[in-house]
């Protein structure tokens, strides 16, 4: 059997769908450094966009219909705690597929099946391959339990900042600090920023993104990680 095929298979197991199109399956797993390197394979990059999408419709819809008194800012919000590299990197890890994504030797000497974004884009692709091979439902609820299974259910939505502040309060009695680390000046940098939350001397959390809040929002997150392990 051959190195894509025992991958798929793994895949599969992990999800816990079977794929009719089981090439979709090994491009999802195939990141751009390696389809680089082996002439004639497509990479996963077309359905990250897509898993992308579908993930972003997925999460939307559940969040409006559990609930309907949120504004559009509370929705939007709760949306974006869930759908972002370091939630859907914690997904990618419960589903195990930093042992399967395909990487170039450049990806696999930098310890490239452990950095965020490239698990965060093996999983989306992996939802968009599901979508384009079974259809929303199915990958409806390939995302739900993923994010179950990464410890970031669609009932846990609140925005991940509130959340982290209120763990604080409850363990150390005191308010987490947000102080800046990095600002590379570039405008258009998506990780612009870089953010750390404190409590007291103590780092919890580092983020990045371009804006601020964004940074904020994911150094929470790391943060809240780190709580649930110590509280777990």
């Amino acid at each position: 059997m051959s190195e894509e095929l025992s991958a798929a298979d793994a895949v599969e197991a992990a999800l816990g769908y079977a794929f009719r199109e089981r090439a979709l399956a090994e491009t999802a797993l195939c990141h751009a450094s390696f389809s680089h390197e082996a002439s004639g394979l497509a990479s996963n990059e077309r359905l990250e966009f897509l898993g992308d999408a579908v993930l972003g419709l997925v999460v939307a819809e559940d969040l409006f219909r559990q609930h309907p008194e949120w504004p559009e800012g509370q929705l939007t919000r709760a949306r974006a705690a869930l759908v972002n590299g370091v939630t859907l990197a914690r997904c990618a890890r419960a589903l195990g597929l930093g042992a399967l994504v395909h990487l170039g030797r450049t990806e696999q000497r930098s310890g490239g099946e452990g950095k965020d974004r490239i698990l965060a884009g093996c999983f989306e692709a992996l939802v968009g391959a599901v979508y384009l091979d079974g259809g929303l439902a199915p990958a409806r609820e390939v995302a739900r339990r993923a994010l179950e299974a990464a410890g970031a259910p669609l009932e846990a939505s609140r925005d991940p900042k509130t959340a982290f502040q209120e763990w604080a309060h409850a363990r150390f009695r005191r308010t987490p600090a947000y102080r800046l680390a990095h600002d590379s000046g570039v405008e258009d940098d998506e990780a612009r920023f870089t953010l750390e939350v404190r409590i007291g001397d103590e780092t919890w959390g580092r983020g990045a993104g371009r804006s601020k809040r964004a940074a904020e929002r994911h150094a929470a997150e790391e943060a809240l990680a780190r709580a649930a392990a110590l509280d777990g």
